[in-house]
């Protein structure tokens, strides 16, 4: 009698104790099938991200490249400029849509990690026992999401942000905006230093705009959404390192 009452105990309130090993089964492939299918989206969409990165950096770094065999070429005179703005130009172009890729992109990783720790709720529903074995989070709200990202520590907002790939393109955007603007205001004008001014403001002016953009994604994405199972406390092992 004891131990049917332990093992009752065990079953999750969902699971009604007169149904069978058959459909709890049943329930944990389609959770683990669900699972996978989200693993396979993640990579695919990091794949493709990872792809856009390389080929804008090396449209970036082959435009400089042909801005400097030009200006030889040329002596830095008669049609240089319209060359050096036109290619500055596409380098806006392709800038801003891998920037608005790699942010949506970042966006959707952050929605697979919180849709995988739902998945291992249900894992922890079917079997309680289980919960002791996961590093990952089963709890699918922002702290559950933060853990998933780094298991063993919590990782400072500055070093998760800074590091990230969306600040990398960022940054090299502001940088060819800036010298986009810095050189049509020296075609326009002449004059050298209202173009350093004018483009190290523009450079300035993207950065600050594509960070503030993407927090503000990064917000939305949490203001509507309500967790299944949020986090009671934080991790042990973060715990024990006074955090």
């Amino acid at each position: 009698m004891d131990a049917g009452a332990a093992a009752s105990d065990d079953i999750p309130p969902e699971i009604h104790p007169a149904e069978s090993d058959a459909v709890l089964a049943r329930r944990a492939q389609i959770l683990a099938t669900e699972h996978w299918g989200l693993l396979a989206a993640r990579s695919t969409a990091q794949s493709e991200v990872l792809t856009r990165i390389t080929i804008f950096l090396t449209l970036v770094s082959a435009g400089l490249v042909t801005i400097g065999l030009l200006g030889q070429a040329s002596a830095f005179s008669g049609w240089f400029t319209a060359a050096l703005l036109a290619i500055l130009a596409f380098l806006c172009l392709i800038g801003v849509m891998t920037q608005m890729r790699v942010v949506n992109v970042a966006d959707e990783d952050l929605m697979y990690v919180v849709a995988m720790n739902r998945m291992r709720s249900g894992y922890v529903d079917l079997d309680p026992q289980v919960a002791q074995y996961f590093l990952a989070s089963s709890t699918d709200d922002e702290a559950g999401m933060a853990r998933t990202y780094s298991f063993l520590h919590r990782r400072s907002d500055f070093s998760h942000l800074f590091g990230s790939s969306a600040v990398l393109i960022i940054i090299v955007n502001a940088c060819v905006y800036g010298m986009f603007a810095g050189a049509l205001v020296q075609t326009v004008s002449g004059a050298l230093g209202w173009a350093i001014t004018v483009g190290a403001v523009v450079g300035v002016a993207w950065a600050i705009t594509g960070a503030f953009h993407g927090y503000r994604t990064y917000q939305r994405s949490w203001s509507n959404y309500v967790p299944r199972r949020p986090t009671e406390r934080p991790p042990i092992f973060w715990r024990d390192q006074g955090s």
